[in-house]
């Protein structure tokens, strides 16, 4: 019989993230279909509140490492609490999200304890006491399946890849772990986060609407002149208004290392597809972009396409799209930002 270990890290307020609850709800779904034991692990600074939040999961067992020194993202301590959990918990599948910190520690904590890894894991699947998950690969151009008989096996499951576990809050009192801290794990500091302000944050994961700009938007109009600073007031006002995400096409992306007209809040971390991201917002517009392959590949997990482009024959009318408005970007965002405003 499998034991699973949900593992999780709190928030700067002791919470669980929306990421960590979709593990919660991967973990739950396994144990329920191995009818093996689903223990609870979690690490932070104060992991009350959290606990609280899921006592009502269905674990069978809280565990917990808490202290100041597991409140901050720190690769030595974050790895002591996690070996900590996972030895003593006895799991044989670990299950946790994606997060950077546990992306940072997970492969270094899998070999402390001889185990192995598996990340970007999209699917959980079990038939029998057999233990299949599927991933991408090559860019997630190809998804795999695979199973291994190496235990503990510690799987980092995506964002967006689970429903988030829903149930109420109740009230557990977790098992505390204690885990020794000496000032050789304490080295690495977190002196502040500086992020910018709610107006000029572009990249919001949990937004319904993802807005992707392609290099369209710095070309020479129908007037035979670019308007990039016009482009960038009608897209940051759209952003605005809208609460969107933004994205980019790598050829907009890659304008401003080639000594050409950019836009200036357009970076790397905008990218989608190649070797950029392939978010899950259940809606997606592309404006100014041709939809070729590698581009949409980064929008496999989008609900609904929607694109604007000038030219009828662009890859997004090719069934890429499920709209494709054949307009003017300039003049149908600029109108969209004035119903906005109307409303």
């Amino acid at each position: 019989m499998e034991n699973i270990l949900f593992l999780a890290h709190t928030e700067a307020d002791g919470t669980l993230s929306k990421t960590a609850l979709e593990a919660l709800g991967g973990a739950l779904e396994l144990s329920q279909s191995l009818s093996g034991t689903l223990i609870a692990g979690i690490s932070g600074a104060q992991i009350q509140p959290a606990a609280d939040s899921i006592a009502n999961c269905g674990a069978q067992r809280f565990i917990a490492v808490a202290g100041e020194p597991f409140g901050q993202g720190r690769y030595a301590t974050d790895a002591a609490a996690c070996e900590t959990l996972v030895r003593t918990s006895g799991a044989t599948i670990v299950i946790a999200a994606a997060t950077s910190r546990s992306s940072r520690v997970i492969a270094g904590v899998a070999h402390r304890v001889s185990g192995c890894v598996d990340t970007h894991v999209t699917g959980i699947a079990a038939a029998s006491s057999s233990v299949t998950v599927t991933r991408w690969f090559y860019r997630q151009r190809i998804e795999g399946s695979l199973t291994r008989r190496r235990r503990p096996w510690m799987l980092l499951l995506d964002p967006g890849a689970h429903s988030p576990w829903t149930g109420t809050a109740g009230s557990v009192t977790p098992e505390i772990i204690e885990v020794p801290v000496p000032e050789t794990l304490c080295r690495t500091t977190v002196r502040g986060i500086v992020t910018p302000p709610a107006d000029q944050q572009t990249i919001r994961p949990d937004a319904k609407l993802l807005f992707v700009a392609g290099a369209g938007w710095t070309k020479k109009q129908k007037d035979g002149q670019a308007h990039v600073p016009e482009a960038e007031t009608i897209i940051l006002d759209f952003l605005k208004k809208s609460k969107a995400s933004l994205g980019g096409s790598k050829s907009l992306v890659d304008i401003s290392g080639e000594n050409e007209a950019a836009l200036r809040f357009m970076g790397h971390l905008n990218q989608v597809g190649q070797t950029g991201a392939s978010p899950r917002h259940p809606k997606g517009l592309s404006t100014c972009c041709h939809g070729e392959e590698p581009h949409t590949v980064g929008w496999r997990f989008i609900g609904e396409r929607r694109a604007i482009n000038l030219d009828p024959n662009c890859g997004w009318a090719r069934g890429k799209a499920d709209v494709l408005y054949v307009a003017d970007a300039f003049e149908v965002m600029a109108k969209v930002n004035a119903l906005l405003d109307a409303k």
